[in-house]
């Protein structure tokens, strides 16, 4: 332990110095351990250099490639893959070569040695080379039967043989892993063998697909018991893969098959067979819980395809969806019954499959039906579009969402075991109940008047519920009541109203009842302590509990005290109240897009829309209140345009009309003050503003007085108790504009009549600003004034033939550099001089080419030869003078 530590234990040091002598001790053992890695790193090559060496065996940093017993395993399978090869290509190639005795000779003496050998292979405990020799047996095995069909039985039918060499073959592998105990690969080998008669049975007596589905169904019952019956891995792995796979393939079968019947005769059979799957799928799952939710869901949908198929082939062609929901549903009242949480889960799920699919199903129509109305942004008042033809099968998306949507309210009320939660399905009961309204147009294919009438409806509706299920101030989670709340009423869990004395202090309710109050005992409970948080250094928590310790009573007592919620999470309230707000506010847009179809039903959207935003907006709160009073604003400008519009005005005009949602705003700000609405109805009147401002640029005129009405209400929103610098600059933005357009609609092509009205203004401000902060610099206050008007004038000098511009704007320029040298001031001084400069440069410009042509060719260069001698020579007293002029520059501001 070096001094360093001991010092920091036995002395107490402030918490930085400590910290500092630890990270500088962590170097130095970083260090050390660095020379220590290397170190060892040269003494590995100087022993790998010098060859293996006595003494212990190798480090531990060093290995074998491979084990023993792991490459005695890759010899013993190469081994038995080249014997199976060789036996394969005797059995295929050399055969014909030999007689019957022959044949029957090899093949016999070399089977029975390769199934006896593992048995004295075992004896011996030498295990994986007795299974590379049983596997070997196995293969000899299977091309015996190939032989003997061959040599003996050639006339027989193929897949009759097949069917029983392989029920053969799984029963001799049987018993010889019965005999061979040690043996891993017999059994699998019998239960993947045993997997073929019964199908091939079904084929070579002629039946069709439904016989060998049965067949294989059957084949799959047997890997079923055998899976739950075997006792080693090795043998339930295999026999529940073949299970899985001989099941799933009769389930597909059964559901083609059911598909494409065409009668409800005809989809018998195949509903038999899909339930006979179901019962083995459900059995599975009862006995094995591991894996009873993948099985339980898998039977559940079979039930409901044998059901559903039958109902389908009843029924008219556009109800085959229905009838399959109708089964789902009936599927999930089977979740009341007493059965294993697995199995109960598992029908759940495959119920939800079937409504989910059903929903998606309908999706295209709900889509249809929000997208449809956009189509008459194409023809705007140009008459009622006529009603396109349904889809098939559209009629029923309705009644397929509004069923949905029943199941899912109803499903976490009535069935406790439906792994639903409640508000999670509430609101997807209500988006689901929604898009059935909004899908019936297209589905029904109604006219212009009952659809914008469904859409309206809709969204009343939808509007109604936010507005209802709006949440309120949100309370702290100490249980103290937000500013703003009303003490003597509390809002409930369900959003009622709580009675006063319901609300009230838990003293009061005490005193009131005639109790007289006692301090609350500390809990017992150590599950209450072990997962309180610890406290962090230097501060101190806030009691909980109500005044006069009373904790019990203010929780019972007053509603406004909630429990506080886990980070991030969203009460049931607000949810509800969020997905109906979306679902408004897509049926109205619907709606209102819908409404441009003709004059009428123009403003009757428009209008019912308009009073629905503004009752929200008044009877909501939180972020539904805000989004309504915005979506007023959005309707009532829509109003605007479309009376202008009917009036015949032209485009200038209605932009010049639609001014009067930002003025109506800034005037409803003004008297909201403070209120958490106001800034953002002034906001969305505010992108009124470039809508008005892109009507009115075909008319400059128009689009002047535009700008300019526009920066009195700007202006007039800065000015208000509670300022918005924003305001200040969009007001002297938009005036700044509406003078330059007014000047361009005029004919006026004087530059300083643009860049004036601009630097004036701009002077005094950075002459208040340099008032009130002396230490402000002179290129903030006076740099972008400046700028606005000599860089624009000093251009048209340039590009100006006559003499008044250039004196001018030489006299302003001396005057700024004279301003800017007297007041010390930099940014006058620099720009004032570099126009200066640059005028005086192009008014001696004509002059200096007339006596550069006049003089003979080599005097510029001589000229500049002796320039740079001088400056050369003068070099260190230029700098000089260099820097003292930067120092200059430098003091000042």
């Amino acid at each position: 332990m070096s001094r360093t530590t001991l010092a920091v234990m036995e002395n107490a040091l402030p918490p930085a110095e400590e910290l500092r002598l630890i990270d500088r001790e962590l170097v130095q053992l970083d260090a050390h351990r660095a020379r220590l890695l290397a170190r060892r790193a040269w003494l590995l090559t100087a022993l790998r250099a010098a060859g293996p060496a006595p003494g212990p065996a190798r480090s531990q940093g060093t290995a074998a490639e491979a084990s023993p017993p792991s490459a005695q395993n890759v010899l013993l399978a190469l081994g038995g893959i080249l014997l199976t090869i060789a036996a394969v290509a005797f059995t295929v190639i050399s055969w014909g070569h030999m007689g019957i005795g022959g044949r029957a000779l090899v093949l016999g003496a070399v089977t029975v040695t390769a199934l006896g050998t593992p048995l004295l292979l075992l004896r011996h405990k030498l295990v994986s080379t007795a299974e590379s020799v049983a596997a070997l047996g196995l293969v000899l095995t299977v091309l015996d039967a190939y032989a003997l069909r061959r040599a003996v039985l050639p006339g027989t039918d193929a897949l009759a043989y097949t069917a029983v060499a392989a029920g053969v073959l799984a029963a001799v592998w049987a018993g010889y892993a019965r005999a061979a105990r040690g043996l891993r690969l017999p059994l699998p080998g019998a239960v993947v063998a045993g997997q073929l008669p019964l199908p091939l049975w079904a084929l070579s007596a002629g039946g069709g697909p439904e016989a060998a589905a049965w067949a294989t169904l059957a084949t799959a019952g047997l890997d079923v018991v055998v899976a739950f019956t075997a006792r080693r891995s090795a043998v339930r792995v295999p026999a529940v893969v073949c299970a899985v796979t001989t099941g799933g393939w009769s389930l597909l079968t059964g559901l083609w098959l059911s598909v494409s019947a065409a009668s409800p005769a005809d989809s018998a059979e195949p509903a038999m067979l899909l339930l006979a799957a179901a019962a083995l799928a459900l059995a599975a799952a009862w006995r094995a819980p591991a894996a009873a939710v993948a099985t339980a869901a898998l039977g559940g949908l079979a039930v409901v395809a044998a059901a559903g198929g039958v109902l389908r082939a009843a029924v008219p062609s556009g109800w085959a969806v229905p009838a399959y929901l109708l089964c789902a549903a009936a599927l999930l009242t089977a979740v009341r019954l007493r059965a294993p949480r697995g199995v109960l889960t598992g029908l759940a799920a495959a119920s939800g499959l079937v409504h989910l699919g059903s929903v998606l199903w309908a999706a295209p129509i709900v889509l249809l039906g929000l997208t449809r109305p956009a189509a008459v942004l194409g023809d705007v008042w140009g008459g009622p579009p006529v009603p396109d033809a349904a889809p098939p099968g559209a009629a029923t998306a309705p009644v397929v969402l509004a069923a949905v949507a029943m199941a899912l309210w109803a499903a976490p009320r009535l069935l406790p075991a439906v792994p639903l939660p409640r508000p999670a399905g509430d609101c997807c009961a209500l988006a689901l109940a929604w898009s059935a309204a909004v899908a019936a147009p297209v589905a029904l294919s109604l006219p212009l008047g009952p659809a914008l009438a469904v859409l309206l409806s809709a969204t009343a509706a939808t509007v109604a519920l936010a507005a209802r299920t709006s949440p309120a101030a949100v309370l702290p989670p100490t249980g103290r009541v937000a500013p703003g709340t009303p003490r003597t009423a509390g809002r409930a869990a369900d959003g009622t109203t709580a009675a006063p004395e319901a609300a009230a202090p838990p003293h009061a309710a005490t005193a009131r009842a005639g109790a007289a109050p006692h301090p609350a005992r500390p809990s017992t409970d150590p599950a209450a302590h072990d997962h309180a948080p610890p406290e962090a250094p230097g501060r101190t928590t806030r009691p909980t509990s109500a005044p006069g310790g009373q904790a019990g009573a203010a929780g019972a007592a007053s509603p406004a005290v909630r429990p506080e919620l886990p980070p991030h999470a969203l009460e049931p309230q607000h949810a509800t109240a969020a997905t109906a707000l979306v679902c408004g506010l897509l049926s109205a847009a619907g709606a209102a897009l819908l409404g441009l179809a003709t004059r009428p039903a123009t403003f009757t959207a428009l209008g019912v829309l308009v009073a629905l935003g503004a009752v929200a907006a008044a009877t909501a709160r939180g972020l539904v209140r805000t989004v309504a009073a915005c979506a007023t604003v959005v309707g009532t400008a829509g109003l605007v345009a479309a009376s202008a519009a009917a009036a015949e005005l032209p485009g200038h005009r209605v932009g010049l009309a639609l001014l009067a949602v930002p003025a109506a705003a800034a005037l409803l700000g003004a008297r909201l003050g403070r209120h958490p609405v106001a800034p953002a109805v002034e906001a969305t009147a505010a992108a009124v503003v470039p809508v008005a401002v892109a009507l009115a640029v075909p008319h400059p005129p128009t689009l002047a007085l535009v700008l300019a009405l526009a920066g009195v209400v700007a202006a007039g929103t800065a000015v208000r108790a509670e300022r918005r610098p924003l305001a200040g600059y969009a007001a002297v933005a938009l005036f700044v504009a509406a003078a330059w357009v007014r000047l361009a609609a005029s004919g006026v092509g004087t530059p300083e009549a643009y860049t004036l009205p601009v630097t004036v203004p701009a002077l005094v401000v950075g002459a208040l600003r340099r008032r009130a902060d002396p230490s402000a610099s002179s290129w903030t206050a006076y740099g972008p004034g400046l700028g606005a008007t000599l860089v624009p004038s000093l251009l048209a000098a340039w590009g100006d033939t006559d003499w008044p511009r250039p004196l001018l704007l030489g006299l302003a320029a001396l005057g700024v550099t004279l301003a800017g040298a007297r007041r010390r001031l930099r940014a006058p001084l620099v720009l004032g001089g570099l126009t200066l400069a640059l005028v005086a440069l192009h008014e001696l410009a004509p002059y200096v080419v007339q006596v550069a042509d006049a003089l003979p060719r080599w005097l510029p260069p001589a000229l500049a030869g002796l320039l740079l001698l001088a400056v050369g020579a003068t070099y260190e007293q230029r700098l000089r003078d260099a820097r003292r002029i930067r120092e200059t520059l430098g003091r000042m501001r």
